[in-house]
């Protein structure tokens, strides 16, 4: 992907980090292929960490579920 210079969208830095934890790609050859500073890459990662517990939030709670 010869992206060099430009943005990457969110579903394109989503593939980066997946090819990345998955796949283990190494981080060095994914900042070449993408274009990418080493920095930007483990910003993403960070945000990536930060916000996963979001993806495991409900949008409210369950009425049937009893507080702990």
């Amino acid at each position: 992907m010869e992206r060099k210079g430009k943005r990457l969208t969110a579903e394109e830095k989503a593939v980066v980090l997946r090819r990345r934890l998955v796949d283990k790609v190494p981080v060095s050859e994914l900042w070449e292929e993408y274009g990418i500073q080493p920095t930007v890459f483990y910003r993403w990662q960070k945000q990536l960490f930060e916000g996963a517990a979001a993806a495991f939030e409900r949008e409210s709670p369950r009425k049937d579920r009893r507080p702990p």
